[in-house]
C-alpha cells in the first residue's frame, strides 16, 4: 500500500519559516541593511551642509525624511529575491507543498523589519541634524508603519518582475516609483503638518493615516491573489 504524501506546512507556518530564513540570512550577511543605514546617514549629511540649514519644519523637513527612507528602501527591494533568482528558490517553493503566497507575506514582512531597523537609526540622526523639538517624531511612527508596510507590500509584488529582468536595477524603480505616488503623498502630508515650524498638528492626521491604511489593505489583497501567477512566469 502506498503511503500518503504528508501534508506541507500551513500557509502562517511557511511563512514564518520563510521569514526566518530571510532574517537569520540579513544577520549572518548584513547585506542590506547596513547599505540602508549608511546610505540615509550620507544623504542626511548631504541635506545638512547642501542646504546650509541647521533647522527643517514643514514639508521640507518631510520630504528630507520621506524620500530618504523611500530610496533606502529601494536598495532592499532590489536585493530581496535575489537569493531566490540564484540559488532556485522560485522552482522550489513551486514544487513545495506550499502555498505561493506564502513567499510574498514573507517577503513583505522581512522588508518591513528592515525599514524599521533602519529608522530606529534615522530617526534618531534626522533629529540630530534637522530638528530643534522632536516632538512631532512620536505621532509620525505610525504614519512610517504604515509607510513600511506600503513600501514592503508594493517591493514585494514587484520584486520578483524585475529580478527576472536582465535589466533589474532599472526595471523595478521604473514600476515600483509610481506605484508608490499615492502613500508617499498621504505620508508627507501628515509628515507636513506634525513637523511644523509651531508644533505638532493633527489636522487631518486620521484622514491620512486611514488613507495609509487603505493602499496597504488593497496592494496585500492583490499580492495575495496575483504572487502565484508571478512564480509561474
Amino acid at each position: 500500500m502506498t503511503p500518503s504524501p504528508r501534508p506541507g506546512p500551513s500557509t502562517p507556518r511557511a511563512i514564518a519559516i520563510l521569514l526566518g530564513k530571510d532574517l537569520r540570512i540579513e544577520l549572518r550577511t548584513l547585506q542590506s541593511i547596513p547599505a540602508m543605514v549608511l546610505f540615509s546617514t550620507t544623504i542626511y549629511v548631504i541635506f545638512r551642509f547642501g542646504l546650509d540649514r541647521t533647522r527643517l519644519e514643514g514639508s521640507l523637513a518631510a520630504g528630507v525624511l520621506l524620500v530618504t527612507i523611500l530610496f533606502a528602501a529601494l536598495l532592499a527591494v532590489n536585493r530581496i529575491f535575489v537569493a531566490e533568482r540564484e540559488q532556485g528558490g522560485f522552482e522550489a517553493i513551486r514544487l513545495a507543498p506550499v502555498d505561493g503566497t506564502a513567499l510574498f507575506f514573507a517577503k513583505a514582512g522581512a522588508l518591513v523589519v528592515y525599514l524599521v531597523a533602519l529608522e530606529v537609526v534615522a530617526l534618531p540622526v534626522f533629529w540630530l541634524f534637522f530638528l530643534g523639538d522632536g516632538s512631532g517624531l512620536l505621532p509620525l511612527l505610525p504614519v512610517l508603519l504604515l509607510l513600511d508596510v506600503a513600501l514592503a507590500v508594493t517591493g514585494a509584488l514587484i520584486s520578483p518582475i524585475a529580478t527576472n529582468s536582465t535589466a533589474r536595477d532599472l526595471i523595478g524603480p521604473l514600476i515600483l516609483l509610481p506605484l508608490l505616488v499615492p502613500p508617499m503623498i498621504a505620508a508627507s502630508a501628515a509628515g507636513e503638518r506634525l513637523l511644523a515650524a509651531g508644533g505638532p498638528s493633527y489636522d487631518k492626521y486620521a484622514t491620512w493615516l486611514g488613507t495609509l491604511g487603505l493602499y496597504d489593505s488593497i496592494f496585500l489583497l492583490i499580492g495575495w491573489a496575483v504572487f502565484d501567477f508571478l512564480l509561474e512566469d
